[in-house]
């Protein structure tokens, strides 16, 4: 065991059995903290953000912290169920299905942007389309080859769904059977590229794009930026005090909206997009599961 700082594992996850309690504080007694997030863009990206995560809440709580990837949205729903993860990045969709699974599931925070979330619609230039003002304008979706992003990404595919219904449009009515991406970065590289005609990414990972530079403006149309919603958030196992002593889930709940004050905290809340992390309650994502189980994407 590496004391005290975070460590990343390739997919493998410590069964419960070998964090038995050892001697320390209530903050240490548990192991390992095993912290992972949704692969929702390219995994570099991913592993930087989450290990930087990963060491500052080593260094804070006083226990070791492991990076645990996933291959994709539902093994992260699942190894959190099993036990076998602590703490998760959610999207909307990904946290319902998780308290589904682990009823004594605790949302810590969200992002600040993720109380008003959006999502953005894209079209290949060729394609003929013009922004629009609002989601009636995506009755022009229809007919085309669309792709969302993974089936059960919140801002890649739920939402969206979600509004193009709102404008006439079911995911029956496009040419052919709609893609899944299975990220949002790919999304915008093949609406960009005319595999697609048509797509939907979150504004976050659109947003990184245009500030990078990587958007060819001459291929890819910026279609409408949705209403908003309740995004991402963060979920701790109900057991969590068990494992590592009484009060962690406050302790780890402090640690993370107090990171914007701490002298590595701005580095790490720009990897996630964000200036602070704030409070959320389950409650939040009423109206994400209310949209699941009419798309029938939850029972």
């Amino acid at each position: 065991m590496i004391g005290r700082r975070a460590v990343v594992s390739a997919l493998a996850v410590l069964p419960l059995g070998l964090v038995a309690g050892c001697s320390g504080d209530a903050g240490s007694g548990g192991g390992t903290l095993r912290i992972s997030a949704i692969p929702d863009q390219d995994p570099d990206v991913l592993t930087e953000r989450e290990e930087s995560l990963a060491a500052h809440l080593a260094d804070v709580l006083g226990l070791d912290v492991e990076y645990v990837p996933v291959p994709d949205y539902a093994a992260s729903v699942s190894l959190f169920a099993a036990g076998d993860l602590d703490l998760v990045f959610y999207g909307g969709l990904t946290g319902v299905q998780a308290r589904l699974q682990a009823e004594d599931a605790i949302v810590i925070a969200q992002r600040d942007i993720d109380e008003v979330f959006t999502s953005i619609f894209i079209a290949n230039a060729e394609a003929g389309f013009a922004p629009v003002d609002d989601v009636k304008g995506l009755t022009a979706f229809a007919g085309t080859r669309f792709t969302f992003g993974s089936e059960t990404s919140t801002s890649g595919r739920l939402m969206p769904s979600y509004f193009l219904s709102q404008a006439g449009v079911s995911e029956e009515d496009f040419e052919g059977e709609a893609g899944f991406s299975g990220s949002h970065d790919i999304t915008l590289e093949l609406v960009t590229s005319g595999s697609y005609q048509g797509g939907a990414l979150n504004s976050q990972v659109w947003n990184s794009a245009v500030e990078d530079g990587t958007v060819d403006e001459e291929k890819v149309v910026k279609v409408l930026e949705s209403p908003t919603y309740h995004d991402y958030h963060w979920l701790l196992r109900g057991d969590a005090d068990e494992r590592f002593g009484d009060g962690f889930g406050q302790r780890l709940a402090d640690a993370m909206l107090s990171l914007h004050e701490t002298d590595a905290g701005p580095a790490i809340l720009e990897q996630y997009g964000c200036e602070r992390l704030i409070p959320s309650e389950a409650s939040n994502y009423t109206e994400i599961e209310e949209v699941a189980r009419e798309l029938g994407l939850i029972g």
